[in-house]
């Protein structure tokens, strides 16, 4: 599962990257249409692992982790091979990070010149927009002139209707409701602006504390209507941050009025994104949480571990994660009776603690 970073050249979305992912690509390249994509992948910071790592004293703890695409900013003045070069690249990832700018530098000029979030997000929204009416005109044309239509084609032509509709009305498909059966009707397509996405605001040294910048309220109606989360960031702080030793940077977000770093809510933020959840695995060893798609059955769950173990699978014993902190450790919650046993098909919840019992 990958995530595509997106927005405007000068936004800041490549430091925001090589932050999360440890990467030093280069950034303040203005126009990026002769740019590769860079990829990463980042940990998922989560205080449950730290809390269970703090009771088993591991070896190795493992956190869970999400690829990222940083795609070169589609820089508005760029000729069409360029804007056609971008939407292959979202196109290849499952959800976005959309970035964009709020704070002003003038050693580092905006390419719009001044400071305005939502029409920067416009604009990268109407390109995937028309990209995606285009691919709807496109199917429901070869569907009318298909001399020979599949059944199937007909839940897929109403399904196609309702997103010309959402799409004219400049709406993302993300927001049109449909049932599994048209979900998977339309699935090969591919649409842009289908996918999830959370806009990330990188604002000025007091953003982050404060969750306060340029047009605020403007920004927070457009990501309510589009269904997106909003993080607001300082990539500038966050650099500086992350460059302290441990203890200074407590003691310099504290100052700040900083709770929590931004990259650690952009990371979760576009983790749950694309609909992911973890569950632990507790020794000795390791302490790992295990990422995996909500509505996953222990058996297949087991199966993110090795193979072996799904094809040898028996049981399940499972604890949720709130009920063994209060136990304290495995033997109490066995004790207090907290600890299930489930079959092949249960639903494994986000924060279980799972043994599982196989024989190969």
């Amino acid at each position: 599962m990958k995530i595509g970073i997106i927005g405007l050249p000068t936004v800041g979305k490549t430091t925001l990257f090589n932050l999360m992912t440890g990467k030093s690509a280069e950034t303040g390249t203005f126009y990026g249409e002769d740019r590769e994509v860079n990829q990463g992948k980042a940990p998922v910071p989560d205080k449950r692992i730290d809390k269970l790592s703090e009771l088993y004293q591991p070896k190795r703890t493992t956190y869970a982790q999400v690829e990222f695409l940083d795609i070169p900013g589609l820089n508005p003045n760029a000729g069409k091979e360029a804007n056609r070069k971008f939407l292959r690249h979202v196109q290849d990832a499952d959800a976005l990070v959309h970035v964009v700018r709020a704070f002003s530098d003038p050693s580092i000029p905006a390419i719009n010149q001044d400071i305005d979030p939502v029409r920067d997000l416009e604009q990268i929204h109407t390109e995937l927009l028309l990209a995606d009416l285009t691919l709807v005109e496109t199917r429901l044309e070869r569907i009318k002139n298909n001399k020979k239509p599949r059944p199937e084609e007909t839940i897929e032509k109403a399904v196609l209707e309702k997103y010309r509709a959402a799409l004219e009305k400049e709406l993302p498909l993300a927001t049109v409701e449909l049932s599994d059966e048209e979900r998977e009707a339309v699935y090969s397509l591919a649409f842009l602006t289908d996918k999830p996405t959370v806009i990330v605001v990188n604002g000025g040294d007091d953003a982050p504390a404060t969750g306060e910048f340029p047009q605020k309220d403007r920004l927070m109606e457009y990501a309510k209507a589009h269904g997106s989360p909003v993080v607001v960031v300082s990539a500038k702080i966050e650099a500086e941050i992350n460059a302290m030793d441990p203890e200074d940077r407590e003691v310099f977000m504290e100052e700040m009025g900083i709770a929590e770093s931004g990259l650690v809510k952009v990371t979760q933020a576009a983790f749950k994104s694309l609909g992911l959840i973890s569950f632990f695995t507790v020794g000795k060893d390791e302490v790992r949480a295990w990422p995996i798609k909500k509505g996953l059955n222990a058996r297949k769950g087991a199966g993110k571990i090795h193979s072996d173990i799904e094809r040898g699978f028996i049981r399940a014993e499972v604890v949720s994660y709130s009920d063994f902190i209060q136990a304290g450790s495995w033997e109490e919650a066995q004790k207090q009776g907290r600890i299930r046993l489930e079959p092949a098909e249960y639903l494994l919840q986000d924060g279980d603690i799972v043994n599982f019992r196989f024989n190969v």
